[in-house]
């Protein structure tokens, strides 16, 4: 492309000819996002793009430049004339730019430590009201020896000389489009922009070790299964003194041998026979404060259904309680007596049952009255 088919630089970042440095160094992390080879492989178009943008940064993001840009257009710049680097010039220092555009992080940025998952398994009671658990985790932790740089007690991490302290090394490759120039983490050092020649004899240079630690969690009140926790700084040490994660908490809650819970309501069965069912009762009923009493009516049928409020789970962190379904299973008796069968045969009498209209026995109709549970 020659110098009059150029386009303007301030046309290819899509700024104003009067955005800030901060505005021009944001659109050029835009569009280096967008149009760079890695995020593009084997697509000519966007890698010219992308060499296009990086030459009007060149240009714009340096004060001086783009007052000579302004002024005298783009011969007077200096970006792109294939002379090669003027004096000072640090092949490195548009490319950090564009590694942090990409990663949000300079090459010798120190990383902080990811974050750890524990499952911790608790009881239906428990997720009631507020409540504290311990948890023991195995996790890597700042060394307390070297402080985190790896390196023996008044023998600190030097520069590499490789990288230049920077953790990346630049690689140059020549194609039809131009010298195409890229960052690869450094060999030498790993990224890391130091080496450390003497190790820290208890991490032996990692600067982190791995402890076993008891951890106290607080479980608010109302979690239910699934739920995360999060306990911020508990994760595993960052590197090079960096922030640890976090340690995130996840909620299992174990099946309950009276309730099933569905959100806030929880649900149970309560069985009575069929006498009680028919002449009506008060039974004994079980809930996560204790046994209460409920009142069920005399002609009450099988799956009725009773709700006692407040008797359920709170919302998560909140106080306000759902309700407990007691749903009523009849059970008929399958061995009665002598005496307990005549009784039965003379309520169905009493009732006014005709044995003929449906060809079944007093009691075989009393039994399906009340439904086949038993």
């Amino acid at each position: 492309m020659s110098t009059g088919e150029k386009r303007d630089y301030y046309e290819l970042l899509g700024v104003p000819r009067d955005a800030s440095q901060n505005d021009i160094k944001k659109a050029f992390r835009e569009l280096a996002r967008k149009y760079h080879p890695d995020v593009n492989p084997g697509d000519p178009t966007a890698e010219e793009r992308f060499k296009a943008i990086n030459e009007a940064y060149e240009v714009l993001g340096d004060a001086e430049k783009r007052q000579r840009y302004d002024r005298f257009g783009h011969v007077a710049a200096g970006a792109g004339q294939g002379a090669g680097p003027g004096p000072g010039f640090d092949p490195f220092s548009g490319l950090g730019d564009l590694f942090e555009a990409f990663f949000g992080e300079s090459p010798t940025t120190s990383r902080r430590g990811r974050d750890q998952v524990y499952e911790l398994l608790i009881d239906l009671e428990q997720a009631l009201s507020v409540t504290e658990a311990e948890i023991e985790v195995d996790r890597e932790e700042k060394c307390p020896i070297c402080g985190g740089s790896g390196a023996r007690i008044g023998s600190p991490p030097r520069k590499c000389p490789r990288c230049g302290g920077r953790g990346r090394v630049e690689a140059v490759q020549n194609t039809f489009l131009g010298r195409f120039v890229s960052l690869q983490a450094c060999d030498r050092c790993r990224g890391e922009g130091t080496i450390v020649e003497d190790p820290c004899p208890d991490c032996r240079g990692a600067g982190r070790v791995v402890r076993h630690r008891k951890i106290r969690v607080r479980i608010p009140p109302g979690v239910e299964d699934g739920d995360r926790l999060r306990l911020a700084g508990e994760g595993p040490a960052g590197s090079r003194g960096a922030p640890s994660g976090d340690m995130y908490v996840v909620i299992r809650i174990r099946p309950h041998s009276v309730f099933t819970r569905r959100g806030r309501d929880l649900h149970c069965e309560a069985q009575l026979d069929m006498a009680a069912a028919a002449l009506g009762t008060e039974i004994a009923v079980p809930t996560l404060d204790g046994e209460v009493k409920l009142s069920v009516p005399p002609g009450t049928q099988p799956g009725a259904n009773f709700r006692l409020r407040g008797k359920g789970m709170p919302a998560r962190g909140g106080s306000a309680r759902g309700d407990l379904h007691v749903r009523v299973k009849v059970v008929v008796s399958r061995r009665l007596s002598g005496r307990q069968r005549e009784l039965l045969e003379e309520f169905a009498r009493a009732a006014g049952d005709d044995q003929r209209a449906t060809g079944k026995s007093i009691f075989r109709r009393v039994v399906d009255a009340f439904g086949p549970e038993g």
